[in-house]
């Protein structure tokens, strides 16, 4: 909501692009932010609706389009500056996509959004002239684990948390709360619509089955916007990344998605979940220099689930497994772990890679912060001790890097590297710590 808020008051505004993974919020913090801050909302949906995809068929008159979608087809007058227009599942009518262009060059007054779920995955399919330079974009994730916790009841301890640096330990008063929220968020994940229930009820079964829902419609997504010679494939892929993250060298492996299956067969529906949102690549560097990306070797990745939650599920491991920290899970937890260190990672607008140096040593994460590199070691219990960090830390020699464990606050030296230790449910304090290091 606050990109939203800069977004309206930006002079040089465009049409904006809120793209993200179905079922994240999309329509609903466009809606909320329509009626908070603007006198009127135009919501039109895209998907199954011809007629309205008939007024940018035409031409790309701006005057006669907004016309056209307020007085005829919602009965209402848009209003430059009083109106929100909301185009939503926009990546079912590609001209409309086009037609942002023209009202970036010739009415910018008015204020556009535009959410798709599948708008990477469209722009591929369908070869959409897209508006480059013409338009804002704006990426949204499931909710974070620190949106879960004030979501959940858990606000006091939220704000109470920001009152102790960086460097300073916390309190049981607040451990104990933040472990326990943590195995909830493990459990429930940030799908809103599953946060909701769960907030509404604390019941571990109707979470559930919202989740199974979600899975299902994931699968019903493939054979509806996939290409039918995709559609086997990406189940395959799908099903396999749960199965790939619990093994101990868990690079994704092509031959182990189906047996006689090459890489070349199975590189684009991955690539397909990838524009989808469903999952995330983590690349490898075994070169850390500056810039990160330019020293990323493609061909040699993990794959992580965009939600803990979804993943948890999808992965069969029960809720009581994770209240009960049962040692029978031990290899998937540290999968699980790092995957959710990815996420929140992510949303925090890090790009993370792994490090590896032949087959003696592997970091979990490697990110750029100004004009150095962090590494990054994630362990899911108390026990913090890693080789391979300490490894990294005497061949490169980086300023600061992180330990995220269960562990509470602290910093220690390693080979000289500065190394706050940084409890998994406070990495959404990663950025206050770069500033200090």
């Amino acid at each position: 909501m606050e990109h939203l808020k800069a977004w309206k008051d930006a002079e040089d505004r465009k049409p904006l692009l809120l793209n993200g993974v179905r079922q994240c919020g999309k329509t609903y913090v466009c809606r909320e932010f329509g009626e908070t801050y603007f006198e009127d909302v135009a919501y039109f949906y895209f998907e199954g609706n011809k007629g309205l995809a008939s007024v940018f068929e035409y031409d790309f008159d701006v005057d006669r389009m907004v016309d056209e979608l307020g007085n005829i087809i919602r009965g209402k007058e848009i209003i430059p500056g009083k109106t929100l227009v909301i185009f939503d599942e926009i990546q079912s009518c590609p001209s409309a996509i086009t037609s942002l262009k023209y009202f970036c060059e010739n009415m910018r007054e008015l204020h556009i959004i535009c959410a798709g779920s599948l708008l990477g995955v469209s722009l591929k399919r369908d070869q959409i002239s897209f508006p480059v330079g013409k338009v804002d974009r704006l990426l949204m994730y499931p909710m974070t684990f620190s949106e879960f916790l004030r979501a959940d009841g858990g606000e006091a301890i939220y704000y109470g948390v920001q009152k102790y640096g960086v460097d300073r330990e916390l309190p049981e008063l607040y451990t104990r709360a933040l472990e326990k929220a943590l195995k909830y968020y493990y459990i429930v994940g940030g799908m809103p619509e599953v946060v909701n229930k769960w907030v509404q009820t604390h019941n571990f079964e109707e979470v559930q089955r919202l989740q199974d829902n979600i899975l299902l419609d994931y699968s019903s997504d493939f054979a509806k916007h996939a290409p039918k010679t995709d559609i086997p494939k990406l189940g395959w892929i799908w099903d396999s990344v749960p199965k790939q993250l619990a093994k101990d060298n868990n690079k994704f492996v092509f031959s182990h998605v189906k047996a006689g299956r090459r890489s070349s067969e199975l590189e684009d529906a991955l690539e397909w979940l990838t524009d989808a949102g469903l999952v995330y690549r983590l690349e490898m560097v075994s070169n850390p220099e500056l810039p990160l990306a330019f020293y990323a070797d493609a061909s040699f990745f993990k794959v992580y689930m965009a939600d803990v939650g979804l993943l948890r599920r999808k992965a069969g491991v029960s809720h009581k497994t994770i209240l009960e920290d049962s040692d029978l899970y031990k290899n998937f937890k540290g999968a699980f772990t790092e995957n959710f260190v990815l996420t929140e990672l992510l949303t925090q607008g890090i790009r993370p890679y792994f490090w590896r140096s032949g087959n003696t040593a592997e970091l979990d994460f490697l990110f750029e912060w100004e004009d150095h590199i962090i590494p990054v070691e994630a362990k899911a219990e108390v026990h913090t001790r890693a080789k391979s960090y300490r490894q990294y830390c005497k061949k490169y020699k980086p300023r600061t890097g992180f330990k995220f464990s269960m562990k509470n606050v602290g910093n220690h030296t390693v080979e000289e590297t500065l190394t706050y230790c940084v409890p998994l449910y406070l990495i959404w304090r990663v950025k206050e710590y770069c500033r200090c290091g």
